[in-house]
């Protein structure tokens, strides 16, 4: 065999186990995002108040933070392949329980099961991806996973519509969530084919083995051999940073900034966009079935303007993509705001309309009641439209505007904050901070709009990124091209 033919061999070895990987970033982000499409149904079925939906959505997240603490320890233990194994079967147990759920306080908790997959395939899947991957090309696969977040949440939305557009009545929620069970089983089932991760081998102890995954991966022998020495090393290093304190003065200004980016990427109201996507456009007096379009054409945006800022982050800087996404932030949040206070009237009939039809439905109404109810809701469309436009408008220019600027930039600029002996803790608190909040906004989104109305919001959130660029411009460091050791120094660590 020639050494084009091994190269090439192992290339596709280690991309085919680093797309497996990443279908546990597809099912996150799909998770995440499915239940956009069924709010409004759940809300009629178990007539639920606006601080149970917001519950409701909040209860995923709440699993969520839990996995994301709780996976670091069965995965040392039993490796990294096999705790992804565990996450297939939790999204799958998650999918299949939402849909036959029974009655309000099974929808939870199997919702809450689906959180703990997301929680844990937040830190396994690119941790899985990192381990097998030569240096050369680690950022590049590591990508990967954010991609197939951004592309879960695309199909959630494209999923969502699709079966709306099924016309399936009161069990279309049901197949919404059902759906994901079939990924799931492909995800568990393509991780029989992959290999363990060689680093996790060599902290057992298992050299050889390590020496076999890797190379698969590499067909230089010395490459391989650098390899599990720098493998060896950087166990040693972990092993000596056991006692490094974190919460300390010296790490206080990169506790700081991680902790206000994480805040400030919440703050947006990204979550709550995402989440009640299908409510904000129902909301700004879109029909149903125009209400489950419109998500799928922010999905798309969201991972078109994901690849973009991928492909310029390491050109344009930190900071610049920040102040873009900022300002973008602003006039988008800016114009959602003023459509909801100038067309809350024509949105309100929309809403009401459809909230009645809802009702009806749930309730098994006659036929010729529902087909008033829809006469009604065609009726009240029309006025709603011009500034339902206005709204769709402005979220895809925000949607862009994340997906350029925050969600390029947060995992990127907490790494290269810390030093690589408090790295990891880092992390674990930029995570920690962002799911937090996100459970937060996610809980309270239909209580304040409830109480004060979606422009109120939507000001509130366009406030918040006034608070996020000031930030930018006065505070934030720029961490492009600049050696680790050097932004240690800038920030006054030893």
């Amino acid at each position: 065999m020639t050494t084009s033919t091994t190269t090439g061999s192992a290339k596709r070895y280690l991309l085919r186990n680093s797309l497996v990987a990443a279908l546990g970033g597809l099912l996150f982000g799909f998770d995440t995002a499915v239940i956009s499409g069924a709010n409004e149904a759940l809300r009629a079925l178990w007539s639920l108040s606006d601080a149970q939906l917001g519950f409701t959505v909040a209860s995923a997240l709440i699993g969520t933070i839990i996995g994301s603490i709780a996976v670091g320890w069965p995965t040392d233990r039993i490796g990294r392949r096999e705790m992804l194994k565990v996450l297939g079967v939790l999204y799958f147990v998650s999918a299949v329980g939402s849909a036959l759920a029974w009655d309000w306080y099974s929808f939870l908790f199997f919702r809450f099961i689906g959180g703990l997959g997301v929680g844990g395939a937040s830190v396994v899947s690119p941790m899985y991806i990192a381990e097998i991957s030569p240096a050369r090309v680690r950022g590049r696969l590591v990508a990967l996973a954010q991609l197939n977040i951004v592309a879960g949440i695309l199909l959630a939305f494209l999923s969502n519509y699709s079966i709306t557009l099924l016309d399936l009545g009161a069990v279309e929620w049901r197949w919404k969530f059902g759906v994901e069970a079939f990924p799931a089983a492909a995800f568990f089932l393509l991780l029989f084919g992959t290999p363990r991760s060689p680093r996790w081998l060599m902290a057992k102890g298992r050299e050889a083995e390590a020496r076999a995954v890797l190379q698969k991966i590499n067909p230089d022998p010395a490459a391989v051999e650098e390899e599990l020495r720098a493998i060896r090393e950087s166990l040693d290093l972990e092993h000596h940073q056991l006692n490094e304190p974190f919460y300390c003065r010296k790490y206080l200004k990169p506790i700081l900034l991680a902790f206000m980016i994480a805040f400030f990427n919440q703050a947006s109201g990204i979550n709550a966009v995402l989440y009640y996507a299908e409510s904000i456009f129902a909301m700004a007096g879109a029909g149903p079935k125009m209400a489950a379009l419109q998500p799928v054409i922010l999905g798309l945006a969201n991972l078109v303007f994901t690849v973009l800022a991928l492909a310029v982050i390491d050109h344009m800087g930190r900071r610049k993509l920040m102040l873009v996404g900022s300002i973008g932030y602003i006039l988008s949040l800016g114009v959602t705001t003023w459509a909801f206070a100038v067309h809350g009237g024509e949105f309100k009939a929309v809403t009401d309309a459809l909230a009645a039809l809802n009702q009806a439905r749930s309730a098994g109404a006659d036929a010729a009641t529902i087909q008033q109810l829809e006469a009604a809701l065609q009726a009240a469309l029309p006025a709603a439209a011009a500034g339902g436009r206005f709204v769709l408008g402005a979220l895809i220019v925000f949607i862009a505007s994340h997906a350029f600027g925050q969600g390029a930039v947060i995992w990127v600029f907490i790494s290269e904050i810390f030093p690589n002996r408090v790295r990891a803790r880092g992390q674990a608190l930029g995570s920690f901070t962002h799911w937090v909040f996100a459970a937060l906004i996610s809980q309270t989104f239909p209580m304040v709009v409830g109480a004060f109305g979606a422009a109120a919001v939507f000001g509130l959130y366009t406030l918040m990124m006034v608070g996020q660029l000031a930030w930018v411009i006065w505070v934030m460091p720029e961490t492009k091209g600049v050696p680790l050791e050097e932004i240690q120094k800038k920030l006054g660590i030893d």
